[in-house]
């Protein structure tokens, strides 16, 4: 096997993660991330050695779930956000796995622009900069939305103020 090969291997957990985080399920997550590694071994001539094969790897990623996104809407598919199982819960006690299910659920609530630098920049410890270019906007853009999705994560989980997170309807969240 090719050291691209052994590279893209180690970022398999990685994908794996930020794709169950994207699409709260497990068969899409392992679809999408099975579309970005198809995808960067049919284009390996476009990466560049030297560059950050993992940002090339999220780029890749976060295209194709826009893609699929937009295809989902086009055949206008619709998901039963209640047959959709929590993918986050790792644990046996029962306070962080309700926790969990909490965060879960408000990340659920946010607009997609800020749940995907939530995901970037808190979850798999990416740069702004880099999160920019996954995401082709600006650094700013980048930073706004993920004061914006912090601001909503804090209000929808409660540690705000004192003020219960809501369990019916949908709170209004802006985005960048």
């Amino acid at each position: 096997m090719s050291d691209f090969h052994d590279q893209i291997e180690r970022e398999i957990p990685r994908l794996r993660r930020y794709a169950r985080a994207l699409t709260r399920s497990v068969d899409r997550s392992d679809d999408l991330v099975q579309e970005t590694l198809l995808r960067a071994v049919a284009k390996r001539h476009l990466w560049q050695t030297g560059t950050d094969l993992r940002a090339w790897l999220f780029t890749i990623m976060h295209n194709q779930y826009v893609n699929m996104v937009r295809r989902a809407v086009r055949e206008q598919a619709t998901v039963d956000i209640e047959q959709m199982s929590s993918s986050l819960v790792a644990t046996t006690d029962p306070t962080a796995s309700r926790q969990l299910r909490e965060l879960e659920r408000a990340l659920g609530y946010l607009p997609g622009e800020q749940r995907e630098v939530l995901l970037l920049v808190g979850l798999e410890g990416m740069s702004y900069e880099a999160a920019a270019q996954i995401l082709s906007v600006p650094v700013g853009t980048v930073r706004s939305r993920l004061s914006r999705g912090r601001d909503a994560l804090r209000r929808l989980l409660g540690l705000q103020g004192g003020a219960d997170p809501p369990t019916a309807s949908r709170p209004e969240c802006k985005a960048a």
